[in-house]
């Protein structure tokens, strides 16, 4: 039997529980052994349930239990997270998480921490939710050379973008729609601002490329500034607007990573990616691209993942699989200041202001637009070059291309 403690009782703890009670014959078949729930770890008096009888609030009697052989992390932050996760491990106890931000922020020190302790430190529901994603990358992938991750990898703000492109809704409209149907948060900035997606690509970027790559180090851009008629003009050159998260390596071996609004081409398996689902491409040298679809978060696909790695720390009680990736540092990452990509302009101007500026563009229409308002599509150069030929264009959005 494998004894289990769960360190938070919300969304994603209540959903291991349940996965695990509900689940436990099949569970039990495909481990050789069951899986017993000995503690949940709760924070404050919690109203009576089907677990009520296994809630502590005192951290150190699962600490101290022998017993407990696999701790399971759902707290979220990298407060009390961080500390339980140390001392866990420093315990003697393998740590199954899906915590991004702890990851993202901490998780060289916690695999070295695991692999110091011969334990195990997992982390498959830290990003995609029920999303098979860490697992393929770091096992199914391994013979190849991975050059570049990119994906939606929020499901509230492509939930935004799916109902604005959709439904004609302004960004404030689909951002209400979205908390009155439980996909944004009260305060949402984590998603609509970014930071959430940053999180996760930096976790696929140290995972792929072998260093780590933290948050600081990606450049981050929300979809805050999206309005109807962006969304308009990229209809108009066959186009969606999309949230996407950017990690690439680069010739000298360090990793640009970023997330930032771009312009998908209709065609593009990713502009088909809707409502609260992600996809994710990932590029080897010898597999070509590869596309993993499916619903980013949620209570229960997290859930599946998350119970799906304490399987795994299951079978490898004794024979531990190590995920392991490299130090970070600032020779890691490089700014995404230096990518060459196409830009989508809208400003006001007038044509021959605009070919002036930038040469030949393919301009862009929608109805009802002002008479001085301009969108076009610009050939691939850098950031800095595109603010450089817009300076004096009355510019108002400014948002990449993918792929051109």
């Amino acid at each position: 039997m494998i004894n289990v403690a769960i360190l938070g009782y919300g969304t994603v703890g209540s959903g291991v529980a349940g996965v695990i009670a509900n689940h436990s014959g099949a569970i039990a078949a495909k481990v050789a052994t069951p899986i017993h729930i000995k503690y949940i770890l709760v924070r404050r008096d919690m109203p009576e349930g089907p677990f009520s009888d296994l809630f502590v609030k005192d951290f150190s009697v699962i600490e101290q239990d022998p017993e407990v052989q696999v701790v399971v992390e759902t707290m979220g932050g990298t407060g009390a997270a961080l500390e339980y996760t140390r001392r866990a491990l420093l315990a003697g106890k393998n740590v199954v998480t899906s915590n991004k931000e702890l990851v993202a922020e901490h998780g060289y020190e916690l695999l070295q921490l695991a692999r110091s302790n011969n334990l195990s430190y997992l982390f498959e529901a830290s990003v995609g939710g029920g999303i098979p994603i860490i697992r393929p990358i770091s096992q199914c992938l391994a013979a190849n050379d991975l050059t570049e991750i990119c994906g939606i990898l929020n499901g509230t703000t492509n939930y935004i973008l799916t109902r604005m492109i959709r439904a004609g809704l302004s960004f404030e409209e689909a951002l209400q729609e979205a908390q009155e149907k439980g996909y944004a948060e009260r305060d949402p900035a984590a998603d609509v601002e970014g930071h959430d997606a940053c999180r996760k690509i930096c976790i696929l970027a140290s995972l792929s490329f072998g260093r780590h790559i933290y948050p600081s180090q990606a450049d981050t851009e929300g979809i805050t500034k999206i309005t109807l008629e962006d969304v308009q003009y990229a209809e108009d050159g066959g186009k969606k607007i999309k949230l996407l998260g950017r990690a690439m390596r680069q010739p000298d071996g360090k990793v640009c990573a970023y997330v930032a609004p771009h312009l998908v081409d209709e065609e593009s398996p990713l502009a088909n990616v809707e409502d609260v689902f992600n996809g994710i491409v990932v590029k080897g040298d010898s597999i070509g691209e590869v596309m993993f679809y499916g619903r980013g978060a949620g209570k229960l696909p997290t859930a599946s993942a998350v119970v799906a790695d304490i399987m795994d720390a299951a079978r490898h009680i004794e024979s531990k699989k190590y995920i392991n990736w490299a130090p970070g540092g600032a020779d890691a990452a490089v700014s995404s200041e230096g990518v060459v990509t196409g830009w989508y302009v809208r400003a006001d101007a007038q044509p021959s202001d605009v070919e002036k500026a930038f040469g030949d563009v393919a301009f862009l229409h929608r109805s009802g637009a002002p008479e001085e308002e301009k969108a076009f599509l610009t050939a691939p150069m850098t950031r800095e070059e595109v603010e450089q030929r817009s300076a004096k264009l009355g510019v108002k959005s400014l948002i990449r291309v993918l792929g051109q």
